[in-house]
């Protein structure tokens, strides 16, 4: 008989990926558990990261008036003197409601809450110490997902504070906001701040030591995307390596030296630090469980999701790319699956990806640089905001959709939008993209009127002309 264990499965981490294990086992009639070693739960997406910078950029965009800027005038704004009081107000309150959803689901599905800091000390068995001291409890289950996200890759030589040097978890501690900031990574955090920040008129310098940002995403958005911050004043130094920071305290008040390989400096008020996050896994002692993690501590799986040991499941971003809280989800539950015996369609190839920059980016399918080093041959069709009643109500004259077709096939093989919207409109090309439609699908679709959709119909019809000509 195989040995009875406390649990049949314990999951060490509440974000969105061990939430949808725990509740999908749950919901199979297993005894489950997930350990969160903070005092809430919901991860980092829900208390740093994917929630409050969201919902950041939402109040950025309403009291900075970035909506309204179109139609009346770029010194629009929703309030004269905008603090960073106001700006966290709108955050503080939606992180508390998603902390009380995500307590609220697990305890509804029967998921046992544990708080403290997990360990392997054997190959089933845990150790769980309580935070604040309050004694330890040793915990055995048959089977274990590691869903503890990742933390902020720091560099020893960094001088980090938390006040003048930052990383992307300190973003939301700030007392005040900076007139000037330097933003080290372009990465899709660091890209996300800086435009968020340029938004709110801090001058904004982007450094980089790659030559092009988002090299993932499709060469023409990103140089619209770029366009536009620079619109914002930003300066971007890219192909540049940072030599040392070091904090100064003169005439003029504090500030931080940024020095570059090419000799360049950069005076900024306070530097945003983001050159990609660390998988939080440094403290699980893995070895006892049979389990070496990999480089910045991410853990390799199979294709069920399943680490060295095949009873201990990884998901989420502790296991690296995409690292989207969509993905993380569908992970999550996948593995539970997976570990119980049932049979389920895995994680489809076509996953949007969403950049909540201003303004925003999403994408689905292949980029034309992917599509020209491949040898596809391709057209393209475009439609800008501007030329849609409904881009024009909403202020945004920036906005592009583009679809990208097979010449021959007319098959749809991608979607990338720039401008307000994108994260929700991109789902329509998801859609087509994934039942192998044509361009012909939009050509011959009805959309409400007047809404951003009716760019799908305009892009068609301009890619069918081209293929006219």
């Amino acid at each position: 008989m195989s040995p009875v264990h406390d649990f049949d499965l314990l999951v060490i981490g509440s974000g969105p990926a061990g939430k949808h294990a725990a509740i999908q086992a749950a919901k199979l009639g297993r005894r489950v558990a997930i350990c969160e070693r903070a005092a809430v739960v919901g991860g980092v997406c829900v208390n740093t990261g994917t929630i409050p910078s969201k919902t950041l950029r939402e109040a950025v965009m309403y009291l900075g008036g970035w909506r309204e800027q179109a139609n009346y005038g770029a010194s629009y704004q929703a309030k004269q003197h905008i603090t960073v009081n106001d700006l966290l107000f709108r955050a503080d309150r939606v992180v508390q409601a998603e902390i009380d959803v995500t307590r609220s689901h697990l305890m509804r599905n029967d998921v046992e809450i544990i708080t403290g800091h997990a360990e392997f000390t054997g190959p089933h068995e845990l150790r769980i110490t309580h935070p604040e001291g309050r004694g330890e409890r040793v915990v055995t289950a048959s089977h274990v997902i590691i869903a503890t996200g990742t933390s902020a890759t720091t560099n020893p030589k960094i001088p980090f504070d938390g006040r003048w040097v930052l990383t992307s978890d300190d973003v939301l501690t700030l007392d005040r906001l900076p007139r000037t900031m330097a933003v080290i990574g372009a990465g899709v955090i660091g890209i996300e701040y800086a435009s968020i920040f340029a938004a709110l008129g801090v001058r904004v310098t982007l450094i980089d030591r790659r030559p092009r940002i988002l090299p993932f995403v499709d060469g023409e958005i990103v140089d619209a995307l770029m366009y536009h911050l620079r619109e914002r004043r930003m300066t971007a130094w890219l192909g540049e390596d940072v030599d040392s920071i070091e904090h100064h305290d003169g005439a003029n008040g504090e500030r931080v030296c940024i020095k570059l390989g090419s000799g360049k400096e950069v005076l900024a008020e306070c530097v945003l630090y983001s050159i990609g996050r660390t998988g939080a896994t440094g403290s699980l002692n893995l070895e006892a469980a049979g389990i070496t993690a990999g480089e910045r501590g991410l853990l390799s799986v199979n294709e069920h999701f399943q680490t060295q040991a095949p009873h201990v499941y990884a998901v989420g971003d502790v296991i690296g790319f995409p690292s989207l809280a969509s993905t993380s989800m569908e992970q999550g539950r996948l593995a539970a699956c997976h570990a119980f015996g049932i049979t389920t369609p895995m994680v489809h190839d076509v996953l949007p990806y969403g950049i909540y920059a201003i303004p925003e980016i999403s994408m689905v399918g292949r980029t034309e640089e992917e599509l020209t080093s491949a040898g596809i041959p391709y057209e393209v069709g475009k439609a800008r905001y501007r030329e849609i009643a409904r881009g024009m109500i909403a202020g945004d004259t920036t906005g592009i959709l583009k679809l990208i077709f097979h010449r021959d096939t007319r098959a749809l093989l991608g979607v990338h939008i720039l401008g307000e919207g994108a994260t929700e409109l991109v789902h329509i090309g998801q859609a087509v993209l994934t039942l192998g439609g044509t361009i012909d699908y939009f050509v011959n679709s009805v959309f409400n009127y007047p809404t951003l959709a009716e760019c799908y119909k305009t892009a068609a019809f301009d890619g069918v002309n081209r293929l006219a000509g």
